[in-house]
């Protein structure tokens, strides 16, 4: 298998992009975040292409830095406090469209949701999971399918009322 070059890691990580920020916002649910993120993570890879060892390689060794660095997002701001909950402003945020699937994914917990996100929304194999996550395939199949009944029965109670 070849090395990957430099261009050869530039020129996924520009095509990939749209696909990267999509990953990152269904983590953070906001824009500048997910911006934030896949920047990060494109960083990340640029120090780190050394590590790359074949261009078969990319696309997961990617994806688990990008997963990572959500991850690392979502723990930070976990332990801040928004200034808006600070603020006493008078105004109401707008409704937010009804996203209950996206919801229902999100109160996973966090190994689950990740299974489910890269099999569904970036419609990556098994295998490509198993290596983004670094657990067994046998694990990521147990977990998707967990993830999966956990939210038909979420969706069929939420339609039931």
């Amino acid at each position: 298998m070849p090395i990957p070059g430099e261009n050869d890691l530039t020129a996924y990580l520009v095509a990939e992009q749209a696909r990267f920020y999509r990953l990152a916002y269904s983590y953070l649910r906001s824009q500048e975040d997910a911006m934030d993120a896949v920047q990060t993570a494109v960083c990340r890879a640029l120090e780190r292409r050394d590590s790359l060892r074949s261009t078969a390689a990319m696309k997961t060794w990617f994806y688990r830095i990008l997963v990572n660095t959500c991850l690392d997002a979502l723990r930070r701001r976990d332990r801040s406090v928004p200034l808006s909950e600070w603020e006493d402003t008078g105004r109401e945020d707008p409704p937010l469209p009804d996203d209950s699937l996206s919801r229902q994914v999100d109160a996973l917990p966090e190994a689950v949701s990740t299974v489910i996100k890269l099999r569904f929304y970036e419609e990556l194999s098994l295998k490509e999971i198993s290596e983004v996550t670094g657990c067994n395939l046998n694990t990521v199949k147990s977990r998707l399918y967990a993830g999966l009944k956990k939210l038909r029965i979420a969706m069929e109670g939420e339609n039931a009322s």
